[in-house]
């Protein structure tokens, strides 16, 4: 690449492989557009199946010197990583404000997820050996010792790019382990490109690093279910995830998977209105909605029911929509028409069912206002569905009992919050939620970089963050030493 800059104009028509900026296979593009404005903004390569073998490969190649390579050596190179995003925040910000709709805050907000994925990869040490005696047999030792997995492949989404790919680039370089990066078709740059030029600059070695760009209908298929990756990151929707655990559980790779979310916010009878409300809205308008632990449904108490879904319509109607890469706006576009057309279909068919629409339910565009629906049932389209929009159906209930039947009522278990007076009351409502996070007295828009992020059910398998990630990343090995001659009894 002859630019250096992190803008939108830098030049962003190559993939990278084997430490080579190279286009497509066939030669083929395809087209990003800024959500806000439908304008096309660069032209990426569309990557081949012959793209997606020649990455993994490459990576294959490079693996085992790359796990030769002492682990501080390994460390250097990912915190000179680290270093350039820091200086680059405000230019990669602007990047995902104008490629993914990302409003300001929010771009803002991920940029430090990106830099919080790299501060806890270096932060990981890896088990070091430990050696038992054997339990049956005299003189013998076992060596149990932890090696990288080898190579890595990361299909990431939309909506986080840089974080959601970030959150296993970064510990799995750290490990020893190479990586193909396979970023969503709506956001190549922030996705994989942009964390490609980074690994190119700061001298990260050839094929350690490797990014196609394509659509997932051409080539996720062969990403997840390609012969070399040993594990298999994605983030996505649930429906995809199946397939992609399927394609990778053809060559016994390790799906590491965080998918769909249904994610209930309880409110008790107890409960701060005030404070219910303003992390309600939060959980449900931030980033427009586009978030897989987003509050997709508000489970509210009837004693404090109607002055919840008042305060939640102020807060709704308070947000200013406009194009992220011109205006602080609250809230930017939808991602694609496709989303958009999901999203209001849901909420029509909600209020066909009985619900009421109290504010919002329009779009322009691909800007659709925040809405609040009152009157819902837990079987209603915009709460039985995920509906990925910046859409708060709040569904009335008569007791806790009830609320929490209802916040499990779903095949979902990814984040959840319970808003309660009572602390004590909160936490033990948390423990019976089926969720994998659950947030009280907050809202589960929320990540740590030193908490295990993942969930239950049809929400996805395994964990991110803090050392619960390097059991995606890492295999354990048995060696016993014999150190004594011993007998055997069949010769």
């Amino acid at each position: 690449m002859a630019s250096h800059e992190y803008t939108i104009d830098a030049e962003w028509d190559r993939q990278y492989v084997d430490g080579e900026w190279r286009p497509s296979a066939d030669g083929e593009t395809l087209t990003v557009e800024n959500p806000a404005t439908r304008a096309t903004i660069a032209e990426v390569p569309a990557g081949t199946e012959a793209d997606v073998d020649a990455a993994y490969e490459a990576a294959a190649d490079a693996q085992s010197a790359w796990a030769a390579t002492p682990i501080e050596e390994r460390r250097e190179l990912v915190a000179d990583a680290l270093e350039r995003i820091r200086e680059e925040s405000t230019a990669i910000a602007t990047l995902l404000a104008a490629e993914s709709g990302s409003p300001r805050a929010k771009a803002r907000t991920e940029v430090g997820l990106a830099t919080g994925d790299f501060e806890n990869a270096l932060d990981l040490e890896p088990p070091g050996e430990e050696v038992r005696d054997a339990t049956f047999v005299e003189g013998k030792a076992n060596h149990v010792v932890s090696e990288p997995v080898g190579v890595v492949g990361i299909i990431s989404p939309w909506n986080y790019p840089i974080h959601l790919t970030t959150r296993a680039l970064a510990p799995a370089l750290v490990l020893g382990n190479t990586v193909v990066v396979k970023p969503a078709s709506d956001t190549p740059i922030t996705g994989g490109l942009l964390l490609a030029k980074i690994a190119d600059e700061v001298g990260i070695p050839d094929g350690v690093v490797n990014v196609v760009t394509g659509h997932g209908s051409e080539i996720g298929d062969r990403m997840a279910g390609h012969p070399i990756p040993r594990t298999v990151s994605f983030t996505g929707s649930t429906a995809v995830g199946r397939r992609v655990a399927s394609q990778a559980a053809e060559t016994i790779a390790l799906p590491a998977l965080e998918l769909g979310g249904n994610g209930p916010n309880v409110v008790t009878a107890d409960a701060d209105v005030a404070q219910a409300a303003r992390a309600g809205a939060v959980g449900s308008f931030t980033h427009q909605g586009q978030v897989c632990i987003s509050i997709n449904r508000h489970v509210v108490h009837e004693d404090v029911y109607d002055e919840y879904v008042e305060r939640l319509v102020e807060h709704a109607e308070s947000l200013s929509l406009g194009n992220p890469a011109e205006s602080d706006a609250d809230l930017g576009p939808i991602v694609n028409e496709g989303q958009r057309d999901e999203i209001l279909d849901y909420v029509e068919r909600t209020v066909e069912a009985g619900a009421t629409l109290e504010t919002g339910g329009e779009a322009d565009g691909l800007f659709v206002e925040p809405t609040v629906l009152s009157g819902v049932t837990n079987e209603m389209a915009a709460a039985c569905n995920e509906h990925f929009g910046p859409v708060a159906p709040v569904i009335p209930v008569s007791s806790t009992e009830e609320a929490i039947e209802i916040a499990n009522d779903t095949e979902y278990g990814l984040a959840a919050a319970v808003q309660a007076g009572d602390e004590e009351t909160g936490r033990s409502i948390a423990d019976r939620i089926d969720a994998g996070m659950v947030h009280v007295n907050d809202h589960p828009v929320y990540d740590d970089p030193k908490a295990p992020f993942g969930g239950m059910k049809q929400s996805g398998l395994g964990r991110y963050n803090g050392e619960w990630v390097m059991d995606e990343l890492l295999e354990t090995k048995w060696i016993s030493v014999q150190h004594e001659e011993r007998d055997y009894d069949l010769l």
